[in-house]
C-alpha cells in the first residue's frame, strides 16, 4: 500500500520442542484501510481504493468498481477482465524471473524480466509465449525438483466461485470473516494451483510454482478462459449492499460495500493473503512437527514455503 499506509506484515513463531516444531503461529498483522473508507461518498471512496495498495492495485480498484455498481442494483456476469489478467500476470512473471532463481541459487533474471515486460505493454504476447518455452524457463522447472520439498496429501483448495455463487456460500461478509476466511468450515488456500484444481506435478511448493508459470503460458497463447486470473463478477446482495469478485495473481480477493445513500456505511475486503496464511493453513501443516536439527535449513525451508504461498506483504519468523 502507499499513501503513508503500512501494509503490514505476515509473522510467524515457531516454538522447538524434543527436537521438532511444536507449535506454529501465523498472523497476518495488517491494518484495516477500509477504516479509511466508511463515512465516505461511494464514488469518492472508490477512486481512493488502488491508492491504498501498492500490489495489485488494479485488480483491487475492479473489485471497488464492482461491488459499488452491485450496491446499485448492478451485478456482472464471470468474464476476463483484461487489464486485471494483464496485472495478475505480471506479477506471475516477476515472481518466476526475479524471486524464484535466487530460491534456486541462481542470479535473479533481470534483463529478461525487463524484455518481457516491454513484450506485455506492447502486446507482443506471441514473443513472451515463445520466450516462456525457453531452455533458461526449462532449467527453472527443472530445478524446483532439486529443492528440498515435502510430500502432502491433497489439501483443502478454494474452488472456482463467482460472485452469485459465493452468496449462497458466504450470505454476508462481516470483520470476523475478512480476518480469518473459512471454506466450509476450515482454512482453505486460493491462487494459481487451486485454479488448477490443485493439481500440478511435482511436489509441493513446485506444484504452486508450476501452476503460475502454466497460467502465464496460457494467457501468452491467448488459452486463458474464464475462472482464470483476471477474472471479475458482482452481485447485488441485498438493497444497498453490493460484491465484487477477482481472481488475482495470488487468489480470490472480495469486496463488499454497504451503502447508507450515497456513503459508505461499511465496507468489508477478504484478501488472498488472508486466505493463504490463515493460522491453521497450508504453512501450519508445513512446518508443524518439522525436525530442527539445524535451525538455519528450517529457516530456509520456511521462507521456501513462505514463497510459495507468496504473501503480498513482507514477513518475520521468530522462535518463541
Amino acid at each position: 500500500m502507499s499513501g503513508g499506509i503500512d501494509p503490514g506484515c505476515i509473522r510467524i513463531r515457531l516454538r522447538q520442542d524434543a527436537g521438532c516444531i511444536s507449535a506454529v503461529d501465523v498472523v497476518s498483522a495488517r491494518p484495516m484501510v477500509t477504516s479509511v473508507l466508511r463515512g465516505r461518498l461511494a464514488d469518492e471512496a472508490v477512486t481512493l481504493v488502488p491508492l491504498l495498495f501498492a500490489l495489485c492495485g488494479k485488480a483491487q480498484g475492479r473489485a471497488a468498481e464492482l461491488a459499488l455498481a452491485a450496491a446499485r442494483g448492478a451485478g456482472s456476469a464471470p468474464r476476463l477482465d483484461p487489464d486485471i489478467a494483464a496485472e495478475a500476470m505480471r506479477e506471475h512473471l516477476w515472481r518466476w524471473l526475479l524471486d524464484l532463481p535466487p530460491l534456486l541459487g541462481a542470479a535473479p533474471l533481470r534483463d529478461e524480466f525487463a524484455l518481457a515486460m516491454g513484450w506485455m505493454a506492447q502486446g507482443e504476447h506471441g514473443r513472451l509465449a515463445a520466450f516462456l518455452d525457453q531452455p533458461r524457463i526449462d532449467e527453472l522447472w527443472q530445478g524446483l525438483d532439486q529443492v528440498a520439498d515435502l510430500s502432502e496429501a491433497a489439501s483443502s483448495s478454494l474452488p472456482g466461485i463467482d460472485a452469485g455463487a459465493s452468496v449462497r456460500y458466504w450470505p454476508r461478509l462481516d470483520a470476523e470473516f475478512c480476518r480469518l476466511p473459512q471454506w466450509q468450515g476450515r482454512a482453505a488456500e486460493t491462487g494459481a494451483l487451486a485454479r488448477r484444481g490443485g493439481q500440478g506435478e511435482g511436489a509441493v511448493f513446485a506444484r504452486r510454482w508450476r501452476a503460475r508459470l502454466g497460467e502465464l503460458r496460457e494467457w501468452a497463447q491467448g488459452l486463458a478462459k474464464v475462472g482464470a486470473g483476471g477474472t471479475a463478477s458482482s452481485v447485488p446482495v441485498a438493497p444497498g449492499i453490493g460484491r465484487g469478485l477477482v481472481e488475482t495473481a495470488r487468489g480470490l480477493l472480495m469486496h463488499e460495500i454497504v451503502l447508507d445513500g450515497e456513503r459508505i456505511a461499511d465496507y468489508f475486503i477478504v484478501a488472498p493473503t488472508e486466505w493463504n496464511f490463515h493460522p491453521q493453513g497450508p504453512l501450519h501443516r508445513w512446518l508443524t512437527g518439522r525436525p530442527v536439527r539445524d535451525r538455519a535449513a528450517l529457516e530456509g525451508f520456511a521462507a521456501r514455503a513462505v514463497a510459495a504461498l507468496d504473501p503480498c506483504v513482507r514477513w518475520e519468523l521468530a522462535w518463541l
